[in-house]
């Protein structure tokens, strides 16, 4: 493997800005990597290479443009990027191209990035795995059998398999979390609304549980390259009206306050996942860090309340493509509007009770600045498992994944070691706003784990 693929897009910037390296020689390093991995990963849906190279020929001729001049960056296949198809994973919409590009794209090439492929994503974002009659299954990066988590598992794959330094993807149910926890790499998932959404694809402005709890947001390799990654998405857009502009600055948070959570689930937590946390645990308390373990205040309630958001949209979206997507992705869905407390809320308490909940954590914030979670309870499971176990598993992978959406809260995923040869990681959630705590912590535990490098 070129060396330049295991460089970060922090290090790729400043080697560019030097000259040390061309930006020609950085997207035609990914491009070969490309070339001899995602034959067997399946993570990069449309290779951009022509359109890369001569963006990388411009960003040689002309001046440093910003902070990301000439790297690389993957896109996944549900953001707008001018000139490809935003499938979200539908065979029906392989020729949806949009009008525009998306505003987090829109601001990654401000920032001098080069789109150089698309990445694949389960079929309208709505698995724990990824895979799609269009594009296919996308395998880990660490092992193609495993499943790459979903929805953003090719993004999460390309960047763990080294073709992509840096990506976007977006997340309602994990799904910037869980591909980082299963490639062993690092994704944000940002406050709701500070990243701005937006698309020329109908429906332009989507169904009420996205807007409520849906966001795009940077991923990557190393907590630092998110950090900028969240520095150049942050702030309001024209096109977003939810979105607004609250800085990234954050008064000094006391380090000696760290949750760690490892029970309080049912089912239970499994081993090697629970050594994950341990390995977090361990590596914020070398790093100064007072750590206590904690439960989460009415977890499972937590699930059913996101659940019963969720499921107020499933059936006008059956209605309107069920008759073309997979069948068992139909099952699995119709399992969500059947779980026993879907139909106990009514629907004019659900979001009283949602404020109710948001207030319940805000007080536990005050507290415990970041709380550490496992993204899911399990580990990495083989591919299309979660629509042949069914609800009951999807359900539970699912319950560490959504306090954050229900309450609009910043969480980073990122990786703290290796177990049984595989990635071990966890979730770090602050209060609204508090996004930089969440960086802050991962930081600390990045500096004692470093970064995870998959087997040749």
């Amino acid at each position: 493997m070129n060396e330049l693929c295991q460089l970060s897009a922090i290090e790729l910037a400043a080697l560019i800005a030097k000259r040390e390296v061309s930006s020609r020689e950085v997207v035609e390093a990914h491009l070969a990597r490309i070339e001899g991995v995602n034959p067997t990963i399946n993570a990069i849906t449309v290779v951009l290479a022509e359109q890369a190279l001569a963006a990388a020929d411009a960003a040689d001729a002309s001046e440093p443009s910003g902070p990301l001049h000439g790297v690389p960056i993957t896109v996944k296949e549900n953001i707008d990027l001018l000139g490809t198809p935003t499938t979200s994973g539908l065979a029906v919409a392989a020729e949806a191209y949009p009008t525009l590009n998306a505003p987090v794209v829109d601001r990654m090439l401000a920032a001098g990035a080069i789109p150089i492929g698309r990445t694949n994503l389960p079929e309208l974002g709505l698995r724990i795995d990824t895979s799609n009659p269009l594009r296919g299954r996308t395998g880990n990066a660490w092992d193609p059998s495993l499943t790459p988590g979903g929805s953003s598992g090719g993004e999460g794959a390309a960047l763990g398999s080294r073709m992509s330094p840096l990506g976007l993807g977006n997340d309602i149910g994990g799904s910037l979390r869980a591909p980082a926890f299963c490639n062993g790499v690092v994704g944000m998932r940002p406050t709701m609304h500070r990243v701005p959404e937006g698309t020329t694809v109908p429906p332009v402005d989507g169904a009420l549980c996205g807007q409520m709890m849906a966001t795009d947001g940077p991923m990557a390799r190393t907590v630092a390259d998110v950090r900028l990654g969240l520095e150049l998405l942050n702030g309001a857009h024209p096109r977003d009206p939810l979105s607004v502009d609250v800085a990234l600055d954050r008064p000094p948070m006391a380090r000696r306050v760290a949750g760690i959570v490892t029970t309080g689930i049912a089912h239970g937590v499994d081993p090697k996942v629970a050594q994950g946390v341990r390995l977090a645990a361990d590596a914020l308390v070398a790093a100064g860090w007072e750590v206590e373990e904690i439960e989460l205040p009415e977890f499972q309630h937590v699930f059913e309340v996101w659940n019963r958001v969720m499921c107020d949209d499933i059936p006008g979206l059956l209605a309107a493509v069920g008759p073309v997507i997979d069948p068992r992705l139909v099952a699995a869905l119709e399992g969500h509007m059947a779980y026993p407390y879907v139909t106990d809320l009514p629907r004019m308490a659900v979001y009283p009770e949602r404020r109710r909940l948001m207030r319940v954590y805000s007080e536990l914030f005050a507290t415990y600045p970041v709380v550490v979670t496992p993204v899911w309870p399990g580990p990495q499971f083989p591919g299309d498992a979660d629509l042949e176990r069914g609800i009951d598993f999807i359900a539970h992978m699912l319950q560490f994944a959504t306090p954050a959406p229900l309450l609009g809260l910043p969480s980073l995923a990122l990786p703290t070691g290796i177990v049984d040869g595989l990635p071990a990681g966890v979730q770090i959630h602050a209060d609204r706003w508090n996004d930089t705590y969440c960086l802050d912590a991962g930081a600390a535990i990045e500096s004692v784990v470093g970064v995870l490098t998959p087997p040749a």
